[in-house]
């Protein structure tokens, strides 16, 4: 297909404000480059997005395959919200209650949890120092940088740090000097947390690659099982996120998230637009 001459139509989407420009491949085939992302990235020349997702066809028995990238044209290996999005616009066309997504993290389930929620299963988290991946080898429980923050990786590498106050962070600031931090050698997303009662959690989100966002599925993750690992909560909690509320349950078979999403608008983006970025 020659997207220029025919445009490519999208779907924006969100998870508790933790936006998503939705492109479905599966019929016909788009060509997403970096260059592409990080245009249609663009809040005032673009759409705008915390991250794009892709959805190709799966040839290995999943319902769907998925392709993530982040606003500045890199690409994420997950993205919690994004998937139980399309999880949602899935079950609603095929009419199921449970679908199946492959990502770079692997296969995840997702389910129909009614009242509008959608969970989708982000697999056992990353816990060795190799696989989050930091760039030597030390405990992941505490980190030896200012806070001694815990490293988890969700398919991706998060950065959490336990506060007295996340509303009282810096979070642009301190968000943008964590991600580069040297011990994260493919950065590293940063969240801030506070523990506001049992099982109960404020946390505040910096995306790699993205900046502030309202909300995040693997960061909220990623804190849970921080947040377990140091006897701080129980494997089941709530998250209130500057977007709104999630739930997360660290199971056997992995750390489930479960929370509301919304399909915003469809669209296309004309040729004249695509033509003008070569």
């Amino acid at each position: 297909m020659d997207q220029r001459a025919t445009g490519i139509a999208f779907m924006k989407m969100h998870g508790l404000g933790n936006d998503f420009v939705v492109v479905d491949a599966r019929v016909e085939p788009v060509v997403m480059t970096a260059a592409l992302a990080t245009a249609l990235g663009d809040r005032h020349r673009g759409v705008g997005f915390d991250q794009l997702a892709v959805i190709e066809r799966d040839e290995n028995g999943a319902d769907a395959a998925l392709v993530f990238y982040n606003s500045d044209g890199s690409t994420a290996g997950a993205c919690g919200n994004a998937t139980r999005c399309i999880a949602r616009h899935l079950m609603a066309e095929s009419g199921a209650s449970e679908v199946t997504l492959r990502t770079e993290r692997g296969v995840l389930a997702a389910q129909d949890r009614g009242n509008g929620l959608t969970a989708v299963n982000m697999g056992q988290p990353q816990l060795d120092w190799r696989d989050v991946p930091l760039a030597r080898a030390m405990d992941t429980l505490e980190l030896p940088i200012d806070g001694a923050p815990t490293a988890t990786g969700m398919g991706n590498p998060h950065c959490t740090f336990f506060v007295n106050d996340a509303e009282a962070v810096d979070l642009a600031t301190r968000g943008a000097e964590i991600e580069h931090h040297p011990l994260y050698p493919e950065r590293t997303n940063v969240q801030f947390a506070t523990v506001v009662g049992e099982n109960h959690l404020r946390m505040r989100v910096w995306e790699r690659g993205v900046g502030v966002t309202l909300a995040s599925g693997s960061s909220s993750c990623a804190t849970a099982v921080a947040a377990a690992r140091r006897g701080l909560t129980g494997r089941s909690v709530t998250i209130d996120l500057d977007g709104g509320r999630i739930d997360i349950d660290w199971r056997d078979d992995g750390v489930w998230m479960t929370g509301p999403t919304a399909h915003v608008f469809s669209g296309v983006l004309i040729s004249d637009w695509l033509e003008a970025l070569r």
